[in-house]
């Protein structure tokens, strides 16, 4: 059990610093194209269209990935934060009330992410943003689609790397 949270954990933490550096390149393309829109439009009186559609879309991608960077650091909004400071039975009952939490918000995400309400692949989120592309600019929109579930699926690793962390942390304390 130590070395599946000590594995989990280390690709918890590779996968978060990704994030990171992927939520920070966003925000930085974010910026990027929004301030030439501004000196397109306002000095250039020309204003390109695809800066304001490429900016919406960073903007997705660096909300999820920031998510769930700042689910694994604790500092996404907890009702009891202190809760998981507890190394104790009553540790172990709260971090799977949270896990319990995470995977019944994220799982309907990620199922529909790749499956239709009739459980087909071709029908998934997925699936129908790879049919379409973005208005503005020549990409398919599945580029910018895949970072619902891309997010969503990084907050369950880091849930899961937890859960198995708090169990495996609380019994070494328990048999000490």
């Amino acid at each position: 059990m130590r070395a599946i949270a000590h594995s989990l954990d280390t690709i918890s933490a590779a996968l978060n610093r990704l994030a990171l550096y992927g939520a920070v390149a966003s925000v930085l393309v974010l910026v990027l194209a929004a301030s030439w829109q501004v000196i397109a439009r306002y000095i250039l009186a020309q204003p390109p269209v695809w800066t304001e559609e490429l900016a919406r879309y960073m903007m997705v991608w660096a909300g999820l990935l920031g998510a769930s960077v700042a689910f694994r650091a604790h500092a996404d909004p907890s009702l009891f934060p202190a809760a998981r400071e507890l190394s104790d039975s009553l540790g172990r009952i709260f971090a799977v009330f949270r896990a319990l939490g995470v995977l019944g918000f994220i799982a309907p995400i990620l199922w529909f992410s790749a499956f239709s309400l009739r459980g087909d692949f071709s029908g998934g989120y997925i699936a129908r943003q790879s049919r379409q592309m973005a208005e503005a600019m020549d990409v398919p929109m599945v580029v910018f689609a895949t970072a619902v579930p891309a997010g969503f699926f990084l907050i369950f690793l880091h849930a899961l790397a937890h859960l198995t962390n708090t169990f495996v942390t609380n019994s070494e304390d328990a048999s000490s």
